[in-house]
């Protein structure tokens, strides 16, 4: 039987940053498998809706059904409704879906972490869900994952209110640099996503990967 210790897990930096022109969300590409790296362009930012994205952290399996139910169920509710889901409704599903999860009854508990950004009428949003449910509106930035104690650093240091998107994509460059270059399980590349009134857009998508021939 698979130890828990080598069920894939995502390792992980993520980084959610408000601007007042729109929201960043960024991740790296790496999976892992305890230190055995099994996958170099995993992606871990997803689309749910038009103006709204998720970044995952934790074990794959769980991450990639979770991200599924909850793009249906955004949709299932604008259908019903025919009204546009709000982030902050989003980011309270997504912790019930969390919640839910990680204490169903299982061998492998499943553990998934979320950044949620988008835009709605009331602005730029963004929340961190942890996998045990809990929900946190963050007004500046947050990161997750086992290379955030390094991103913090960065983010702590040089994060001003009110930057630009443009400024808060060289912050979120130079903070994925520090996670990628001292945490293990990060790496491999990254993508960097912004939503602006102009839409979701993927900023920058990065493969780090190299060849010794």
């Amino acid at each position: 039987m698979m130890d828990k210790q080598e069920m894939i897990k995502t390792g992980t930096t993520t980084i959610g940053i408000v601007c007042k022109d729109g929201i960043i969300l960024a991740a790296d590409k790496r999976a892992t498998a305890g230190n055995m790296i099994v996958g170099k362009k995993f992606d871990k930012i997803h689309q749910i809706d038009d103006l709204m994205a998720v970044t995952i952290a934790g074990m794959v399996s769980d991450a990639q059904l979770l991200v599924k139910l909850i793009r249906a169920e955004i949709k299932l509710r604008k259908v019903r409704t025919n009204v546009e889901v709000s982030v902050k409704e989003a980011a309270n599903l997504i912790a019930g879906m969390a919640y839910s999860n990680m204490r169903r009854l299982s061998m492998f508990p499943g553990i998934v972490a979320f950044l949620i950004g988008g835009a709605d009428s009331n602005g730029y949003k963004l929340y961190n869900i942890g996998p045990d449910g809990s929900i946190t509106e963050e007004n500046d930035f947050t990161s997750d994952g086992s290379g955030s104690v390094f991103a913090y650093g960065v983010l702590e240091t040089l994060y001003k209110k009110d930057m630009s998107v443009e400024e808060g994509k060289k912050l979120t460059l130079k903070a994925l640099n520090a996670a990628l270059q001292r945490d293990s399980a990060s790496g491999s590349g990254f993508d960097i996503i912004t939503i602006t009134k102009q839409g979701l857009r993927k900023e920058v998508s990065r493969d780090l990967t190299t060849k010794i021939e």
